[in-house]
């Protein structure tokens, strides 16, 4: 122990992937310099001196960077400033910049507006699940140690250097087809709207933008792609405008959702099959990775294209490492996150994103729209959020997952219970971001996922829990 007092975050907001909380409530400035001095331990025992720290656009986002700040150099560490940014462009600078080896960006993701947090990064890797609880602990016992001399910090624009390298996703790519294409793009007032209007002043073709001045308030919507309502703008502008299709961005930044030219969704496992098809010309046999939620469509599609599908845990950050393990080249979620590491650097980046979709349909040869008709018709339901005591959410999935295997059933356990049937495939797992147990379901008939929702609230009920 030093003989200093320690501090201790609130027991909800280190989550499993990131940190985040309710600004006032469970979240603050002291939080925030907690976060700095616990890092910076972790940075000096890895061999670390310099880090890179960016922000979103919320209210409170200015004054828990500064605090963040404080708490690194105080223990000696130097920071290299980008200032407001997407949690992408964060990630671009720690991956490029010389010497540094680590990154924090304060974010609040696609929360509410009153919520923040931090996504941080450790030499090129997402800094998650045991390792956010060790800074809890370093910061509790004041295990710190702070320097005679601050470290120093230095601010660089990287904006210009980011946009260029994401226009690189369009070598090799005519300009005729590009100069023709027409899109509307929605960021939703979130931090990524200076770089999408920077990045489309130098596309080809016909852009229109919603929404890209960043405010805090989120006077439009809410910046959530994976919600339908979220939409209606970007739904409206592709109409009126007779454009090919738009795009639209989470708060941060690092999540993607797309609408056609006919107004339908193009879901995260959707755009994960266009990229897969895209990857897979140019890498046969490549390993493409998707999360429990994925629909099979989207395994079966990239088997049938001759590559290796494989199922992984939800969430950004074991993705991105589980595609670090096993070599994959494509990794991505339902919830938009999409990983390229081909000729990205692995982290979810839904400006690349955009840029990888537009190359895609010109190698491909086919618009959004084509693209997405050929896909199966299945039936799926959105993901189904049943709240339950924080204590008994992964207990209800392991008495649910033992059920099924004593009956023989055909059970994926990879992250929860992914039952598979004659009639296409039911979910349930633990959210590891709140206290729910959250339920999914694909069949390619009405009848079948009528049967499917049935056997998973049988077994709800079982344990003793209503879907309601």
């Amino acid at each position: 122990m030093t003989g200093r007092a320690g501090h201790r975050f609130h027991p909800s907001i280190l989550r499993e992937y990131d940190i985040r909380g309710v600004v006032g409530e469970t979240l603050g400035e002291a939080d925030a310099r907690a976060v700095g001095q616990a890092f910076a331990t972790v940075l000096r025992q890895a061999g670390g001196q310099r880090i890179v720290v960016g922000r979103d656009g919320r209210l409170s986002s200015p004054a828990l960077e500064a605090e963040l700040i404080a708490g690194l150099t105080e223990c000696g560490i130097d920071v290299l400033r980008v200032g407001l940014c997407p949690t992408p462009m964060l990630y671009f600078a720690e991956a490029s910049e010389p010497e540094v080896q680590g990154g924090i960006q304060v974010t609040g993701s696609h929360n509410p507006g009153d919520h923040n947090g931090f996504k941080i990064v450790l030499g090129g890797r997402p800094f998650f699940g045991g390792e956010l609880l060790r800074l809890g602990a370093i910061a509790a016992d004041a295990d710190w140690e702070l320097a005679e001399v601050p470290g120093r910090v230095e601010g660089k624009e990287l904006l210009v250097v980011y946009v260029e390298r994401l226009l690189r996703g369009l070598d090799g790519i005519a300009a005729e087809p590009l100069g023709k294409l027409r899109i509307g793009w929605d960021t939703g007032n979130g931090a990524a709207g200076p770089a999408v209007a920077a990045l489309v002043a130098r596309l080809p073709g016909e852009h229109h933008l919603l929404f890209t001045d960043v405010d805090g308030h989120f006077p439009n919507h809410h910046p959530d792609p994976t919600e339908e309502r979220n939409l209606a703008d970007l739904r409206r502008l592709v109409a009126e405008k007779n454009l090919d299709f738009g795009l639209a961005f989470d708060g941060d930044g690092d999540r993607i959702g797309a609408i056609d030219a006919m107004g339908r969704i193009v879901w995260g496992d959707q755009l994960l099959m266009i990229y897969a098809e895209d990857l897979l010309r140019r890498q046969p046999g490549a390993t493409v990775i998707a999360d429990v939620k994925a629909s099979q469509a989207l395994f079966d599609h990239v088997a049938a294209l001759g590559g290796k599908p494989a199922m992984w845990k939800t969430g950004h950050s074991v993705i991105k490492s589980r595609m670090k393990e096993i070599g994959s080249s494509l990794g991505g979620e339902m919830t938009g996150h999409v990983f390229f590491a081909d000729d990205w650097y692995g982290f979810d980046d839904a400006l690349y994103a955009a840029i990888r979709l537009i190359a895609a349909c010109i190698r491909l040869g086919r618009s959004l729209t084509e693209l997405r008709s050929a896909m199966p018709a299945l039936l799926n339901t959105p993901e189904l959020r049943i709240p339950v005591e924080e204590s008994r959410k992964f207990a209800i999935v392991a008495e649910v997952a033992a059920r099924l295997a004593a009956a023989g059933a055909d059970v994926e356990p990879i992250d929860g219970a992914r039952v598979r049937t004659a009639d296409g495939w039911w979910l349930l797992r633990g959210s590891n971001t709140q206290a729910a147990v959250t339920a999914r379901a694909e069949s390619a008939t009405a009848e079948g996922l009528v049967r499917l929702l049935a056997a998973l609230d049988a077994q709800l009920a079982l344990s003793g829990v209503a879907r309601g």
